[in-house]
């Protein structure tokens, strides 16, 4: 018989942790690891969208850093020296890079933006809030485990404001913006 990708061991409402025990599918572990796949399946929506462009190739690295945060995340922190790769301070250094080179582009950071000139503008936007809620799950499993995570809540937090400002690089270079700007009041009209 073939195996199967439905062992029915969650059925009772219990994950397995990486090297460890099975756990509520509720635990803070879960949730932030639960968070971080959505993460990363919201930025390949965002990939799928703009194939073959420059920024398809760099969500894709993003989806990939992803599966080191979940490891590290799904596994006891004694278990952690097992995980062979890790998310390093030069991930956290090339998220910063990045952050710098799209906020020296011009015009990206004139007033606020508002999701939705663009669908790819709109779906990075969504990616940015829900990669807030992955980095709020990590700070409530700190907060319950008293274990600490000193790369992934830097990265979680640039990587958001990155997909912000991929937003506003893409609505920028298709010619639309989000950006709001004060809308003239009664007042504001030229008077003859």
């Amino acid at each position: 018989m073939a195996s199967s990708i439905s062992t029915r061991r969650g059925d009772s409402g219990t994950g397995q942790i990486l090297y460890g025990p099975r756990v509520s599918k509720a635990a803070p572990r879960i949730e932030a690891c639960g968070a971080v796949d959505e993460l990363g399946a919201h930025l390949g929506l965002c990939r799928a969208e703009c194939a073959g462009d420059e920024l398809a190739r760099r969500l894709e690295a993003l989806q990939r850093d992803l599966f080191l945060v979940g490891a590290e995340l799904g596994t006891m922190p004694d278990q952690r020296h097992r995980l062979r790769v890790r998310l390093t301070e030069d991930h956290l250094t090339g998220l910063d890079a990045q952050v710098a080179e799209m906020e020296a582009l011009p015009g990206l950071l004139e007033g606020w933006a508002l999701p939705g000139a663009t669908r790819l503008g709109a779906l990075l936007d969504v990616a940015r809030a829900v990669c807030r809620r992955a980095e709020r799950r990590v700070v409530a499993l700190v907060e319950a485990g008293g274990e600490d995570h000193p790369t992934l809540l830097p990265y979680l937090n640039r990587m958001s404001d990155l997909l912000w400002l991929y937003a506003r690089w893409y609505e920028l270079r298709s010619g639309l913006s989000g950006a709001l700007r004060p809308e003239p009041g009664p007042d504001a009209t030229a008077s003859t």
